[in-house]
């Protein structure tokens, strides 16, 4: 295994560890933060085993779920979490999710964080495609994935079951041709 590390001029990307338990529950549980996402906030020991999910996928061969601890370059503190997960039947193909931490949204640290993603599945990957679906709501996720380069695909209804019923998502992607590092 060779551990995944992306630096960009704010963010930088690691390997998720037992260690960030804690700093990943600020996102997971807590209820502004996952008020977009498909479920409601989560336990710190259902943080535990994603986390622990995370670092089992790292070692899998081959590897096709990566999730990494998104730290702050200046305070070298996690501050959120990426996922990009390969799909097994179409390998050139990946969908990326992210959160952060309330207390860094408005600040164009999601647009960074969704480019950072890119590069790393384009360039490191080798990927031709990158997706990532929203919900409807979500406009900074919208402003984020657009500003970065993707392109909205459409709309799948009742896409997800959420704890408040079924919810729309929105997909955005990017193509490896079109796609230039901003």
């Amino acid at each position: 295994m060779r551990p995944v590390v992306c630096k960009g001029a704010r963010l930088w990307l690691r390997e998720v560890t037992e260690a960030d338990v804690a700093a990943l529950h600020a996102v997971y549980g807590d209820p502004e933060a996952t008020q977009h996402m498909p479920f409601g906030p989560r336990t710190l020991q259902q943080v535990a085993e994603l986390v622990d999910e995370g670092v089992r996928s790292a070692a899998a061969e081959p590897r096709m779920l990566y999730v990494l601890a998104v730290l702050d370059v200046d305070s070298q503190e996690v501050i959120g979490v990426a996922r990009l997960h390969i799909d097994a039947d179409r390998p050139h193909s990946a969908e990326i999710g992210l959160g952060l931490r309330p207390d860094r949204w408005g600040r164009g640290m999601g647009t960074d964080l969704v480019r950072l993603l890119l590069a790393f599945g384009f360039k490191r990957l080798g990927l031709h495609r990158v997706w990532g679906a929203r919900s409807p709501a979500n406009l900074p996720a919208q402003l984020a994935m657009l500003t970065a380069g993707m392109v909205e695909e459409g709309r799948l209804r009742h896409h997800e079951s959420t704890p408040a019923g079924w919810r729309d998502s929105v997909v955005h992607a990017a193509l490896e041709e079109e796609w230039t590092e901003r």
